[in-house]
């Protein structure tokens, strides 16, 4: 007697396990600084901790939702290979996020510019903010995103003010 075969059955994809919930809510930030080749910083954020690693490596840490702009460059025997911004709200465990280079796990990226001409105007616009004695992280996230959309449609940027500042301040007064 023939046996028949066993029905075909699709095999089911496996899917992927949700990722854990890890323990550390920290947003951790690798800065390397080897002169003339990788220049990595911060160029403004309140870190909540920082790890020299050794002489031309340390990580600095960020708190969920805290807002910080890294800076990296990078040159070769040729000349600049990258110029870029980055302005990064830090997430809390579970929240969506996007990845960076030397930033674990990642975070909501609100700016991003590339190219020298374009990092040198956002490093100008943040000087305009500091000179209003407004640190950058306090600076509306809105705004931050505003000057990502203008920079990449090539148009101005609108400046921050003080007045810019107040409404922000007072919505998330109103937010909490």
């Amino acid at each position: 007697m023939m046996s028949t075969p066993a029905p075909y059955s699709v095999p089911r994809p496996i899917a992927p396990s949700p990722a854990a919930p890890t323990a550390d809510p920290l947003t951790h930030v690798e800065l390397t600084w080897i002169e003339k080749r990788i220049e990595n910083w911060i160029r403004f954020g309140r870190p909540v901790h920082a790890q020299t690693l050794d002489r031309s490596r340390r990580i600095v840490s960020f708190a969920p939702g805290a807002i910080f702009a890294l800076v990296r460059w990078a040159a070769n025997d040729f000349g600049t290979v990258v110029s870029r911004i980055d302005i990064v709200r830090a997430v809390a465990p579970g929240e969506a996020y996007q990845t960076l280079p030397f930033v674990r796990p990642g975070g909501e990226i609100l700016l991003r510019a590339d190219g020298w001409p374009k990092v040198e105007k956002v490093l100008q616009h943040m000087d305009a903010v500091d000179a209003l004695g407004i640190h950058g992280a306090d600076v509306a996230p809105d705004h931050w995103r505003h000057v990502h959309n203008r920079l990449a449609a090539g148009h101005a940027l609108r400046t921050y003010t003080v007045e810019r500042h107040q409404a922000w301040l007072k919505r998330r007064e109103c937010e909490q």
